[in-house]
């Protein structure tokens, strides 16, 4: 039996709780990000001073070659290439092609606008493209979440059946729990991350490693744009290719997105960044906190999975008032 004070005493309790574990919580993004600037700036700094060290001699040595060259005009040729290659232009041989912006490049940067994934190498240019790109944008990216949420949903609901059916063979919840979700993190590793790189390798010429970063580059939606499939002016690619990978990048991005709230739900469970002890009291039950059973005790229900589990009678307040 609590004192009267002791509601009091617990929501205090919480409420000391919550700012530590922000505090925490903000100096490990802050020192993550601080981690990832210091690897980026070390490995690529060199690499961008030596490129850029490299053009700075063979444009010295074209002017030097050809001296009636000159420098300004090189310049300006040089910022129109940059903008044709932006503009979706193949320039390698003698005539120009805008392969980028026919019916099937234009599907793919439909696409990789409503997925948010940006890859930078291509972008409207006139001012109509540009308005219709926003509005374009406002409708599609609602609704590819929606799609993603029920996609997300199906695969959920798979999980639940094969848990629920491995239930009864495997005399308990939780085995059947970790050998479906290991199953569905395989599958879809194999499906969305380990299988497309061969099928990139053999269609675009890349290393496997390569293959296998674009994909997730690509399913993450941080599309940094320096591989993009289709972009070779040598290659002839064939129509089914860029409706195959848009078909990828939908049903691989829903995937990935329950493997990351899996992990989410991992980093965010409740105690894990400071450790408070809750007692459990009349007054902190809710009504649905607690559920009878068909034998009238008590049972857990685990949000993740939709799994009802027995407790044991020593356990049942403990877990009520993790529950409230």
């Amino acid at each position: 039996m609590h004192p009267p004070g002791a509601p009091a005493a617990h929501k205090g309790r919480g409420r000391g709780c919550v700012v530590p574990g922000t505090l925490f919580l903000l100096f490990a993004y802050l020192a993550y990000l601080a981690l990832g600037t210091g690897v980026f700036w070390a490995l690529e700094g060199r690499a961008a001073e030596d490129s850029s060290r490299n053009f700075q001699r063979d444009k010295w040595e074209l002017l030097q070659n050809f001296t009636c060259l000159d420098s300004h005009a090189l310049d300006l040729l040089i910022r129109d290439i940059i903008q044709s290659y932006k503009d979706g232009a193949h320039l390698l041989s003698n005539t120009t092609s805008m392969g980028r912006w026919e019916l099937m490049g234009s599907f793919f940067f439909s696409v990789s606008t409503v997925t948010t994934i940006g890859y930078g190498n291509l972008s409207p240019q006139t001012m109509a493209a540009r308005l219709f790109c926003i509005f374009f944008a406002l409708v599609g990216i609602p609704l590819n979440l929606v799609v993603l949420n029920r996609l997300g949903h199906l695969m959920q609901r798979g999980v639940h059946r094969c848990v629920q059916r491995l239930g009864g063979t495997w005399q308990g919840p939780a085995p059947a729990r970790w050998l479906a979700g290991s199953c569905a993190l395989l599958s879809g590793l194999l499906l969305f991350l380990l299988l497309p790189p061969l099928l990139f390798s053999h269609m675009e010429g890349w290393s496997y490693l390569e293959g296998f970063y674009f994909s997730f580059i690509t399913l993450s939606t941080v599309g940094f744009g320096d591989y993009v499939i289709g972009m070779d002016p040598s290659r002839r690619y064939p129509l089914w290719y860029k409706n195959i990978v848009s078909l990828w990048i939908l049903f691989g991005m829903a995937w990935l997105a329950l493997i990351i709230k899996l992990i989410l739900s991992l980093l965010e469970t409740p105690g894990g960044t400071c450790s408070c002890h809750h007692h459990c009291s009349k007054a902190d039950l809710k009504p649905g906190s607690c559920r009878q059973g068909p034998v009238g005790g008590p049972q857990a229900h685990s949000p993740q999975l939709g799994i009802t589990q027995r407790l044991e009678p020593s356990t049942q307040a403990a877990h009520c008032g993790e529950d409230s």
